[in-house]
């Protein structure tokens, strides 16, 4: 057992000590030139011209499975009445909004899910084998005020949902939540004031303010395999997992793949951790590789009975604003985290907001040595691991740091060493090229199968109301569709003009971090504060100006850093949209701690300019 301790070991920017600070070093032990020219075979390896059409998302024959299979549907009289706040979306977001809301008073709080639950991607994901990549110490919110105890460095997925549940009864959140409800239409009432709330369990709620955290990682994403509906065995998605076909539990023991041969489809973040137990306990198990994933070393480990209370009062604040500053480039004397996401902050950059480079060929030549002797150190820990060197040279990522998400495991790769687990590299034939009544194809290759497990992650960066699928209309009738269609428009990507008293959680024209819950503490703590004054100042709407919405547009276009190029180079991901991405994120340059304070001053002194609670817009806000 161990305590959580502040290791220290190196200050958070002694990477720079390792290398001059213009000049490629003479001492240079692989061929830079040679690098950049297999990355770029490897990326066109597997680029697709359909690029995000490849998905099909989960509709027709497989539309069953964005069910809930948790927990049964509860029926209910549909709701007619009206509350202060709703929000949609159960996951930590939409709880954390509710839980700031709650401190500041509010008991007329509403939280809406098509979950049966709250903990949002954390309620859906059940797979055997799931924990968090942040450390818990800062990931799991709200630790001091629950009292919850991690019981590993980083937390295994029940554990995590357990957290959101107290949560919720620590700050009576399932007093007044529906479950199974997923809100189809927000049309604003210009007389009233106040939004209309249309569900697809027939209710029709009025609410004076309405946050949007329905979030972006809840819709399992589906490969468009031709021939997948003629498959006869079994098939599931990793984030609705099938217990009584595979039998055991979040832990493992799948005894019922005793005598399955299962194929796994995905080697992301999900399939690393997925794969070490299929491949344990299936009869044979097949892996479908695309593209491999850099995994690096883990090492999660059992902490000490009741560790927190050693604790002085503020630690995990301190720890999230420490491991915040750390990852994203800030000055910091120490870092008290010390795992794989501290250790390679330098490498972030070119993704995740913050801690940009000045931007000279030096710097950027510096940056792609750092990155390439890291990648360079994951590919030897391959052929460390891997007996097979056939298997290994499969196995080895070959792209940048961050153009996928980085994993970490101490058993994926090797699982690949046992006679029962085969790898089937796809690249080569733009993925599986079909499916028969009981094989999987991968060019004229045919693997016979019993079962196909799909790890291929959710539909990320399609939250309802940006896709349409929750229509919003705002003054005048206005669609924020429309509204947006020449991009989007808000201040701090929070309020937009024309939607009064709506405000959206997530990471549009903001900033962003690999500890996304730390994001979405600070941007819940922004919003309730928001909405508390203007019940303070007797202020019934919030809406920002026309004039407002284009200062912090002029504000980010200042600032930008645009990635654009460096995710054109990547392998095809999310990340680059499979490769079709031309523009970068429109994120705050500066990174979120940077952000955070903006926003702490904009409170202080220019909140007031969003609280109007007039009967109709000004001039400027209908321009």
């Amino acid at each position: 057992m161990k305590h959580l301790a502040n290791p220290g070991a190196r200050p958070p920017d002694a990477w720079k000590e390792d290398m001059p600070a213009s000049t490629i070093p003479d001492d240079l032990d692989f061929d830079l030139d040679a690098l950049r020219e297999k990355y770029r075979h490897e990326r066109d390896r597997r680029i697709r011209p359909d690029g995000l059409r490849q998905y099909s998302g989960l509709r027709g024959e497989f539309g069953y499975w964005a069910k809930d299979p948790y927990t049964p549907v509860e029926e209910r009289v549909p709701k007619t009445d009206k509350v202060d706040v709703l929000v949609v979306g159960c996951g930590f977001g939409g709880m954390l909004t509710a839980v700031e809301l709650r401190k500041a008073g509010f008991e007329s709080v509403r939280l809406t899910d098509e979950a049966g639950g709250f903990g949002g991607t954390w309620y859906w994901n059940r797979y055997p084998g799931i924990h968090c990549d942040i450390e818990a110490s800062v990931y799991m919110p709200l630790l001091e005020e629950v009292g919850t105890t991690p019981t590993r460095r980083y937390a295994p997925g029940d554990e995590i949902r357990d957290h959101a549940a107290a949560i919720a009864d620590r700050f009576d959140l399932y007093r007044d939540v529906l479950f199974h409800t997923r809100v189809t239409e927000l049309r604003w009432d210009d007389d009233a004031r106040e939004w209309l709330v249309c569900t697809d369990r027939g209710d029709q709620m009025r609410a004076q303010h309405v946050v949007v955290s329905s979030g972006t990682l809840t819709q399992p994403k589906l490969p468009a395999i031709p021939g997948l509906d003629t498959f006869r065995g079994h098939t599931f998605h990793t984030s609705r997992w099938d217990y009584s076909y595979t039998g055991g539990d979040e832990r493992g023991g799948l005894t019922g793949l005793a005598d399955k041969r299962v194929a796994v489809v995905g080697t992301g973040a999900t399939g690393i951790q997925v794969i070490p137990h299929v491949g344990r306990d299936a009869a044979h198990t097949y892996v479908f590789q695309r593209t491999p994933s850099s995994v690096d070393v883990r090492d999660n480990y059992d902490l000490s009975a009741n560790w927190t209370r050693s604790q002085p009062s503020g630690w995990q604040r301190a720890r999230m604003e420490n491991f915040l500053a750390v990852v994203t480039g800030e000055e910091t004397d120490t870092d008290l985290i010390g795992d794989g996401w501290t250790s390679t902050a330098a490498l972030q950059r070119q993704v995740l907001t913050g801690m940009q480079n000045s931007g000279t060929v030096s710097d950027a030549l510096r940056d792609e040595i750092a990155d390439a002797r890291k990648m360079n150190q994951i590919r030897a820990r391959v052929d460390e691991v891997i007996t097979d060197p056939a298997t290994a040279e499969l196995l080895k990522p070959w792209y940048r740091y961050m153009c996928k998400r980085p994993t970490f495991s101490d058993l994926y790769l090797q699982t690949f060493n046992r006679p029962d687990v085969t790898l089937v590299d796809t690249a080569d034939h733009g993925g599986i090229t079909g499916a028969t009544e009981d094989a999987v194809l991968v060019g004229t290759t045919a693997y016979p199968v019993d079962c196909i497990v799909f790890a291929t992650g959710f539909e990320t960066g399609i939250s309802g109301v940006r896709s349409g699928a929750m229509p919003v209309h705002g003054r005048d009738g206005q669609t924020l569709l429309e509204s947006w269609a020449h991009g989007p428009h808000t201040l701090h990507g929070f309020i937009s003009s024309g939607f009064p008293n709506l405000f959206h959680l997530g990471s549009l024209q903001n900033a962003n971090a690999v500890n996304f819950v730390h994001i979405l503490q600070e941007q819940a703590e922004h919003i309730a504060a928001i909405i508390t004054a203007a019940r303070n100042a007797g202020r019934d709407v919030v809406e920002p100006t026309v004039a407002a919405e284009q200062r912090w547009a002029d504000a980010i276009a200042d600032v930008t850093v645009d990635n654009a190029s460096f995710l054109r180079d990547c392998t095809p991901g999310y990340y680059n949209g499979e490769g079709t991405r031309q523009h970068g994120s429109g994120s705050y340059s500066p990174g979120p701690v940077r952000f955070h304070r903006l926003l702490a001053e904009w409170r202080q002194h220019s909140m007031h300019e969003v609280l109007t609670g007039i009967d109709t817009p000004s001039k400027e806000n209908r321009t």
